[in-house]
């Protein structure tokens, strides 16, 4: 239909048959799942229903005690349950627009209806203090000026005379209009920005893709083995229980879900470590994907600098005084009611006389990176970059001047006369030059420096001069804050990834050159991280592959942010840093404590597939030795500073750990088959020293991973071997461990025993260091 005349709206049966044609502003749909799903989508998983399997059928064995296995199952389902309904809720809340009810002409009446009922083409009355719910154009009224910060960054008022555009998730701050409803729904501005800010972000976990990926192989490799192990089992005994037992045994083993496990508790215990520290995190994987962090872009405000403004100097011209220029900034701020942080400063440093009284206004543009005001003295002052408002008519001082103030750090704006704000503007007179300072963070140089040493390289973008910004960087500190570029300098088309790698500090910059910044240094295998504090940022944050939000931030930056800064101090990211470096190392180091098990079960119910003897461990025997040997010491040594750069290479690390202990089991546990048979021993006499040598082999690759020792890991490893006799020697039974105080017994155990120091070297040295170590594992 054609735009509906203003005065009047469209009439009843208009929105009647918008409604009908679903042309109305329908909410955005939860792009979360819901708890429901989430619940089901943690519970019902592959290695579950494994576990879940192997369970019920431990049960009608009567075996009660076997099913200790499925308790880390259970906890480990409810962690990542709890996690992502917690993370659900927080991106929930995201709103770019409040739930405002808005004011529409219908039928010639303007009446107040909720933001749902919003229909295409209809007339919105707007005034001052109003966020704009949906996009549309101004078809009358005297005057609007709208604040679109929270979507382009841009602090100032821009006018928005009959026919521009306004843009959803803006504020009105001056006037009022009639606008013309022309995008509605997810259709507009805000709504774009917010499916972008809402879709669910896989926080990047190389460590824990790691993990699941060899679960997942190891879960479709354990099924069929599983299966030819039990048949086997049973054409050659038909014992039920015992087959039962001992598959489920083999299974079990082949799964390291304590892995799984440690690694999600140990980065529950550094989420609360950092919270402590005053940091917020909101996704417990990005504290690995922040360590592993090569590059931090940063804006200059917040970071750099606390964002407090205040005016360093007025250098007013010959002829005039530092008095007249501060009070004709004062007066054009007050006039715009400007209230941002530059304004500020102005109003705290000069007042406005009580005489001036505006006549007409001129919010400033980014366009025209001017404002102005006319004033019933016949005065019309004017305030802007002097670049764009004086141009070619700055004399070769004023231009010095100018230089030497950006040059040392300071935001130039240039005051001066006009006949009128009639454009374009000309026979311009300036009264001088204000100099805003922003006050360098005390903690910045330290912090940078501390990076600097840590291989992190540090990227400044920013919507100021990117000369002021170099400067301040400078100041700070920041290695090559030489090197700026002004982004709107720089093409569409241009190749950010080259600029991104060239350029330190970036000035006037875009929200969309952000992202493709951030995108650009992706391209060249970077990990990013991003900090930001607006909406605007949104789009970057979500680039990024870590986001960092201020805590005095938008409400969409710390939605949609990893990482939220409660105090505003970016200096807190050198304690994160080092902790999601603490955790990730640590994690690698004892992960071949996890995957001893893992390697000799899928070798052993292999090979014991072929043999005529049962599997020589159920459930039970494993349960406390991987408690005592693997769990307790591996939850200690997460704790243990270790602050490294995180160089990648999991596997490669682990297997020439894990690999030559896996492959002494299995030598062990073959021999003491062997002896089985020679000396027929009962199963459960076998089952029981083969666990005696899975413990002592596990002890040794524990020695290995708590290397460099210090007394408490010293006396750890002189407790775990006190708490093994014990097991094995005095509380054995419940655990279905044979007596050991056998002369016969020890005769055969103990130089087996004895024998695992020279075994375990000689293999780590030969399978470990010369042959695994020279493999490239993908990761």
């Amino acid at each position: 239909m054609a735009q509906p005349d203003p005065t009047t709206g469209l009439s009843q049966a208009d929105v009647a048959a918008k409604i009908a044609a679903g042309e109305h502003n329908e909410p955005l749909k939860p792009l979360t799942r819901s708890i429901g799903q989430i619940i089901a989508g943690n519970t019902f998983t592959l290695f579950n229903a494994v576990n879940l399997a192997l369970g019920a059928l431990i049960f009608t064995t009567g075996s009660y005690r076997n099913l200790l296995f499925l308790g880390v199952a259970i906890i480990n389902t409810a962690i990542g349950t709890f996690q992502e309904i917690r993370a659900k809720r927080q991106i929930d809340h995201l709103s770019i627009l409040a739930a405002t009810p808005v004011t529409v002409r219908r039928a010639g009446h303007d009446q107040q209806i909720p933001q749902e009922g919003i229909v295409r083409d209809d007339i919105l009355q707007l005034r001052r203090g109003v966020q704009v719910p949906v996009d549309g154009e101004v078809v009358a009224g005297p005057g609007l000026e709208a604040d679109e910060s929270p979507l382009t960054g841009e602090a100032n008022a821009i006018a928005k005379p009959i026919g521009s555009t306004v843009l959803s998730g803006s504020f009105i701050v001056a006037g009022s209009a009639s606008v013309h409803v022309t995008k509605i729904g997810s259709e507009t501005f805000a709504a774009g920005l917010a499916l972008e800010a809402k879709a669910e972000k896989a926080a990047p976990s190389q460590l824990l893709n790691t993990i699941n990926r060899i679960i997942q192989v190891l879960t479709w490799v354990l099924i069929p083995l599983g299966l030819a192990l039990f048949t086997v089992s049973m054409v050659r005994r038909g014992n039920y229980n015992r087959a039962i037992l001992t598959t489920s045994a083999a299974v079990i083993g082949m799964i390291p879900e304590g892995l799984v496990l440690l690694t999600n508790v140990a980065l529950a215990v550094s989420a609360r470590h950092l919270a402590a520290k005053k940091v917020l995190v909101r996704a417990l994987p990005a504290i690995e994907a922040l360590a592993r962090v090569d590059v931090i872009c940063l804006d200059k405000t917040g970071t750099i600098t606390s964002g407090e403004l205040r005016v360093a100097a007025v250098q007013p011209e010959p002829g005039h005084t530092e008095a007249a220029v501060a009070q004709a900034a004062a007066a054009v701020v007050a006039a715009l009611n400007d209230d941002n942080e530059t304004a500020r400063a102005i109003k705290a440093h000069g007042s406005t006389p009580p005489s001036l009284v505006a006549t007409a206004t001129m919010p400033f543009s980014s366009a025209r990176k001017w404002s102005g005001a006319s004033f019933g003295n016949g005065q019309t002052y004017i305030m802007g970059a002097p670049e764009f408002t004086f141009g070619a008519q700055l004399t070769a001082a004023q231009q010095r001047a100018i230089a030497q103030a950006t040059g040392a750090g300071y935001r130039v704006l240039a005051v001066g006369t006009a006949p009128s704000l009639a454009l374009p503007l000309h026979d311009l007179t300036m009264l001088g030059l204000i100099l805003i300072a922003d006050t360098v963070r005390p903690t910045a140089k330290a912090t940078f420096a501390f990076f600097g040493t840590q291989d992190v390289a540090l990227k400044v973008i920013s919507g100021d001069n990117p000369i002021t910004v170099a400067n301040v960087a400078k100041q700070a500190g920041l290695p090559g804050a030489e090197r700026a570029i002004d982004m709107t300098t720089v093409a569409p088309d241009a190749d950010f990834a080259a600029l991104a790698e060239r350029y330190t500090v970036f000035g006037r910059v875009t929200p969309a050159q952000k992202k493709q910044l951030i995108s650009g240094l992706q391209a060249r295998d970077h990990t990013v991280a991003m900090t930001g504090d607006g909406v605007n940022d949104v789009l970057a944050l979500r680039q990024s592959d870590c986001s960092i939000a201020m805590a005095t931030g938008s409400e969409a930056a710390k939605s949609i942010s990893d990482f939220v800064l409660l105090d505003s101090n970016f200096a807190a990211m050198t304690g994160v840093l080092n902790e999601g470096r603490r955790v990730i190392n640590n994690i690698e180091r004892v992960a071949s404590l996890f995957l001893v098990k893992t390697i000799f079960s899928v070798v052993l119910t292999a090979i014991f597939v072929f043999l005529p003897f049962d599997y020589p461990i159920v459930p039970i025997n494993l349960t406390p030795v991987s408690a005592l040997m693997v769990a307790v010491p591996g939850f200690l040594l997460t704790l243990e500073p270790n602050f490294q750069r995180v160089t990648g290479r999991f596997l490669q690390k682990v297997m020439t750990i894990a690999a030559p202990a896996a492959v002494a089991i299995i030598g062990y546990t073959m021999v003491l088959t062997a002896f089985e048979a020679v000396f027929h021993w009962s199963f459960a006499v076998t089952s029981t020293m083969v666990v005696l040598l899975i413990a002592v082999i596990e002890w040794h690759v524990l020695f290995i991973v708590a290397r460099p020792f210090n007394r408490y890991k010293l006396a750890m490893l002189v407790a775990l071997l006190g708490a093994v006799f014990c097991l094995f020697f005095l509380v054995g039974r419940p655990f279905s461990l044979a007596n050991l105080w056998r002369w016969p017994l020890l005769l055969v155990y103990g130089p087996l025993v004895a024998s695992t120091p020279v075994v375990y070297a000689f293999l780590q040295e030969f399978l470990g260091k010369r042959i695994l170590a020279r493999i490239r594992w993908r990761t």
